[in-house]
């Protein structure tokens, strides 16, 4: 199926957004474009909806499987946008969002659809569940320009940190059940990152509600839905691996001459498996087990 606009999506998609949880990618650029949608289909989403402009192609087999809605990010309305009036648009929906070259992984997701992910999640109260974004990374940038390479990922397996969350409305007080996770490509290139760009933790995993709008920095206006677990044991979360990070520093001409190789001892291979994740703790199984 393929839309012509945001408006017609919107208009005309109201059988796609029935039930849920739907994925919504946002196609910046052409890289690994079919292997992110692929990803996200395995994963057990019931859509999958693609936002790209009119000039991007899919293999066959994504453009069967994937609701395609011809849309630029860039040049039109960005992804919060996009993401709040899909949000009016489908209340009660569970919905997750990601860009292209990001792949979502949660604890046993080799065995477990995200549909049972999330129908757990539910179960504990929690309408919203914390991700965190893990940059990946080209270990040979000779071979591999533009930092992206499947087979020969890798990423930090140290060097992660969080901060207290202050609030400005309560005297810069931490708040309650919220920190500021850093750590990364973000945190050891941080002289090329703008400050208000280098957390790596997002609320990805949400369920729509009216009134409830995502902001610029990846979190809610509802505040419960920024909360890293409910008040009487710890939650699920999950963890998106993305190349995004690796992929901007390699082609903004301001850093790309001044990295010659992402590597450093803390690096090591991506495994593309959930245990990896879990072991190195970038996400937590909660009491899901």
């Amino acid at each position: 199926m393929q839309y012509p606009s945001l408006d017609a999506f919107v208009a005309r998609g109201k059988a796609e957004l029935a039930k849920g949880p739907v994925a919504l990618i946002f196609v910046e650029d052409d890289v690994e474009l079919d292997s992110t949608l692929r990803h996200h289909i395995d994963l057990g989403f019931r859509k999958v909806v693609a936002f790209m402009p009119e000039g991007f192609a899919m293999a066959a087999d994504t453009a069967e499987a994937v609701i395609r809605v011809d849309h630029d990010v860039k040049r039109g309305a960005g992804y919060v946008e996009v993401v709040n009036r899909l949000i009016a648009a489908a209340p009660g929906l569970w919905l997750y969002y990601c860009f292209n070259a990001e792949y979502l992984f949660f604890p046993f997701c080799e065995t477990r659809t995200v549909g049972e992910l999330l129908t757990f999640h539910t179960e504990e109260r929690r309408d919203a569940m914390l991700t965190y974004v893990i940059d990946i990374y080209a270990g040979d940038l000779d071979r591999h320009e533009n930092a992206v390479a499947l087979e020969d990922a890798h990423l930090d397996r140290s060097g992660y940190y969080a901060l207290a969350r202050r609030d400005p409305a309560n005297h810069n007080h931490p708040k309650e059940r919220q920190l500021d996770f850093y750590g990364g490509l973000r945190w050891r290139y941080e002289e090329h990152i703008p400050a208000d760009r280098r957390k790596i933790d997002r609320i990805a995993l949400f369920r729509a509600k009216p009134d409830l709008t995502l902001r610029p920095d990846h979190t809610f206006s509802d505040e419960e839905y920024n909360t890293y677990a409910c008040p009487w044991h710890n939650n699920l979360t999950a963890a998106i691996v993305s190349f995004r990070t690796a992929k901007a520093l390699k082609s903004n001409p301001g850093s790309t001459f001044d990295i010659h190789s992402f590597r450093w001892h803390n690096s090591a291979p991506f495994e593309w498996h959930s245990r990896q994740l879990l072991d190195l703790g970038l996400m937590e199984p909660g009491q899901w087990f």
